[in-house]
Parts: structure tokens; sequence; C-alpha cells
């Protein structure tokens, strides 16, 4: 079957020494994958589209790709485009060589790329009924240019491609790529490598540093003072299994944030805004975190049991579970639109902290006080507020007037340091009632000592507001916490002060 006409915007190039340079566009320009970010912005901004895909796709994937494009345009001014390729590709534009974006992508994407780029002679690419990769592209470049033409790509259906290649050339080539052409003795004229270690990037895409957080898990027991082996192990088996949850969530988070986080000075840099590792590598990795959790959670009496079986009837597994399902669906609902509601995110952030000290009481069976309750409502709360008046912070210091997609503009900022503020002290004052309370008697022998931790943590409190004020603070306070020298040496305080008083 003849195979028909790809979609192009020009007539024949002008005949040159050089062959036509042809660049593939997904995960080649560009780091990332047009079509995965056009079915990820559709599940962000307009989600009952969702529902249509299998209908397009047995249309067939050039005509998915045609309904996503036609569904919802990409901003294509923030992709993650490879910067030493566009170097490369405007010194070859200012030598007069013909350069043709080839690619797969549809021509809609296609073309408002090359729009904005400014350097394609032309564009060849899927037209809704013909997708155009693989044996398809090599059939659109030999009916066009016969054998003069050069290709830079980056996988498996890029290398018939590659084997009739006056210039073969590769950008982030895949292991499979790079195995394929080592076989069939390809050994490509220039490598466009732009990418940082994987290893690298999962770790800094599953927030291995926000795994602190969890810790709260242990606070019932250390607080009870419980210090039975089986409770420490079922904690312990809690908070991996709260952990990989919580990655997966982050995860999900970033992939359905992509085009918000490509307009943030810092968040660009994530894994799957900067193109550093493909949405559907972080889609399998958080089925495969869920699955791990669960199975976690599953197996808290075998761990709780081995090790305590005169207390296993403490343990009520299906509380944790129910509080891990509780924290999963908040952490959805907040990534796909309390994020965006103002003040009601911060209290979500507030309560999702809370929830992982009723998770590790609900894992270990031990109870916690409302004295700690109130504690934590009102401390994480001070975190959560000053999270978001950092952003605003540093969004005033790059003259920004509102902060995308959050509803918060610079006039709240004061009003948030007041709440902010308040809380925090707040949770002073419950410390305060909590340590002149008999319950305290019950497990120190020494509760005078704990009116050290008073000023210590009022000591916190405020430089952490004011490093905000000054714009200093990193918008996590997790990540000041765990960096900061200074935080670090009041924690050390802390543990010293509660030792001394049991």
């Amino acid at each position: 079957m003849p195979i028909p006409p790809p979609a192009a915007t020009d007539a024949l190039p002008a005949l040159s020494v050089d062959p036509v340079l042809c660049v593939d566009l997904d995960g080649t320009l560009v780091k990332s994958d047009t079509l995965c970010d056009s079915a990820l912005a559709v599940a962000r901004h307009r989600p009952a589209a969702l529902l249509k895909i299998p209908g397009w796709l047995v249309q067939g994937k050039a005509a998915l790709k045609r309904h996503l494009a036609n569904t919802i345009q990409l901003d294509v001014t923030h992709l993650p485009y490879n910067r030493e390729l566009l170097q490369y590709l405007e010194q070859q534009r200012a030598t007069g060589r013909p350069i043709y974006l080839a690619t797969a992508a549809d021509a809609g994407t296609a073309n408002r790329i090359a729009a904005h780029l400014d350097l394609f002679t032309g564009v060849l690419a899927s037209d809704g009924t013909l997708n155009l990769a693989g044996k398809n592209k090599l059939a659109a470049f030999q009916s066009r240019f016969g054998d003069n033409f050069s290709y830079i790509g980056n996988a498996m259906p890029d290398l018939p491609v590659l084997q009739h290649s006056k210039e073969p050339m590769v950008a982030n080539p895949t292991p499979g790529l790079r195995a394929a052409l080592h076989r069939a003795h390809i050994t490509p004229v220039r490598t466009f490598d732009e990418r940082v270690p994987p290893l690298k990037a999962w770790l800094k895409a599953i927030r291995l540093h926000q795994w602190a957080k969890n810790v709260l898990i242990f606070l019932p027991l250390l607080l009870a003072h419980a210090w039975a082996p089986g409770l420490i192990a079922a904690a312990v088996v809690a908070f991996f299994s709260f952990s990989l949850c919580a990655s997966a969530t982050y995860i999900v988070n970033d992939l359905l944030d992509l085009e918000a986080d490509r307009h943030h000075p810092r968040k660009r840099l994530r894994p799957f805004a900067s193109g550093d590792l493909s949405a559907l590598s972080g889609v399998i990795v958080v089925a495969l975190f869920l699955i791990a959790s669960l199975a976690l959670a599953i197996s808290l009496p075998r761990a709780f049991g081995a090790l305590s079986p005169e207390a296993l009837p403490l343990i009520k597994p299906q509380y944790f579970l129910l509080w891990l399902g509780i924290y999963l669906v908040t952490t959805l609902a907040y990534s796909l639109r309390l994020k965006r509601s103002v003040l009601v995110d911060v209290i979500v952030l507030s309560g999702l902290y809370t929830i992982r000290i009723i998770a590790g009481s609900a894992a270990t069976g031990v109870a916690i006080s409302t004295w700690l309750g109130g504690f934590s409502i009102f401390f994480f709360l001070s975190l959560a507020l000053v999270k978001r008046f950092a952003e605003l912070e540093s969004l005033r210091e790059r003259g920004g007037v509102s902060a995308g997609g959050r509803g918060y503009h610079i006039t709240d900022i004061e009003q948030l340091r007041t709440f902010g503020s308040a809380s925090g002290f707040a949770s002073v004052v419950v410390l305060t009632l909590y340590i002149s309370n008999l319950d305290a008697a019950q497990l120190y022998q020494h509760t005078r000592r704990l009116w050290l931790l008073v000023p210590v943590l009022l000591l916190w409190i405020m430089r952490l507001w004011l490093q905000a004020s000054r714009g200093q603070l990193n918008d996590d306070p997790v990540v000041y916490a765990i960096t900061d020298r200074r935080s670090l040496l009041l924690g050390v305080l802390v543990v010293l002060i509660v030792v001394s008083a049991l």
C-alpha cells in the first residue's frame, strides 16, 4: 500500500552539498514525550476527556495524537529542550543547511514548536491518519530526499532511519538503541547527551528527604515510652509503607504539575519537568510503589507478632490501612484540586502531618494523647503556612503578583505571616499546658526540666519565620529543618532535655 505523504509545511529543499538534516522531536529535540505531556495536561485540566482515550486509541495512534492535540495545547515555550542540540541546529542553520523537524508527534504540535524555535525549513509529522514513525518515517524521507539525508534520533523506532542516514546522530539515546546501533556496527557521528544519571534523578523524584516527615509514625511510641520489640518492628514496617505511598503521591503530583513546574525557577529542574525521567516510567513506578506499600501494610501483624506475640491483640492493621488510604486519597485530592483552594490547602497540608501520627498509633496500637493532637494541629499548620509564605516571598522578589494555580496574591503575605506565627505560638501554649498537667508527671520524673523545651521551641519557630521573611528559607520547611545546622543543634538539645526529664 502506498504511504500517503506526511504533513508538511514547505516545498522540496534546494540542492545542497550537505545532506538535509532531519531531527526527531520526542526524546530528542525535547527531552520529554509530547504525547505523554498532552495526556497529563488533559488529566489536569480536562479529566473527563480521559474517558474518550480508549475510543481514540481504537482509531489508531495517529488519531489519538490528533485528538489530544485538538483537546489541549501544550505550552511549547517551556518544553525541556535539549540545549546542546539546539546550539548545534542553530550553527547548521547559520550555514544555510536545510533542517527539518521530522516527528511522530501530531503536525499541530510540531508546527507550533517549529514556529517557536524558528530553525526549521519545514516539518514532517503525523497527520491524524499516518503515524510518522519507524519505517513510515524512512519511507517519507526517501520519497522526499532520496538518500541524501542525515538524521538525529533517540529510540528504537529511529533505528531504520539511522541505518540509512548519511550522518547518523543521537540525542539522549535509550539503552536499547545504543545496543541496536552497536549490533548494526553503526557509530553515531555525534551524540547530544543532556541528562542527569538515572539513579540521581529517581532519588530526587521520590523525594527521599521527605521520608523524614514519616518519622512522625514513631512519635506515639516515643512519647508513650513503649519500647517493646514488636511495637518497634511494626512502626518500622509502617514507616516504609507510608514512605513508599508518599513517594508515589509525590510522583503523581509532579506528573500532573508538569506545565506549572516548567514555569517555576526551581521546580523546572524536577526530573519529570526537566525531561530527565519519562512520564511513562513515572506511572509505572507509582504502581509499583503503591503495591509495595499495600504489601507492607498487610504484613504488619507478622512483623508485630514475630517479636511480641503477647501484645498482638493490640494491633489492628485494618486501622492502619484505613489511615493509609485516607492519606492517599487526601494527597491525590490535594494534587488535583485542593492545592488551588486558598487556606484550604494549608489546612490539608497540616492535616497530612497529623495523619502520620494517627497512622503510627494505628500501626502499633499505642494511643495518642489529646495533648499531642492539639500540639500537632497548631505546629504543623504553622509549617504549612510558612511554606506558602516563602513561596510568596520568592514571587515578590521576582516581581510577580500572584502565585499561579495557588490562589494567593502578594498582598496576602502579611496575613499569612500573622496566621503562621500565631499558630506556631499556639503550639507552644499547648506544650506548656501539657507540662503543667498530671499526664506529664506520669511519664517523666523531672517534669520541671521539660520547661526548657519552651524557649528552644520558641527560638526555632521565630528563627524559621525570620528566615522566611528575609527570603532565606527554602519553600519546604522540612528541607530547612534537616539541613540547617542550628535547627539540628536545637533538635539535639530537645532530645537531651527530654532524656534528662525521664
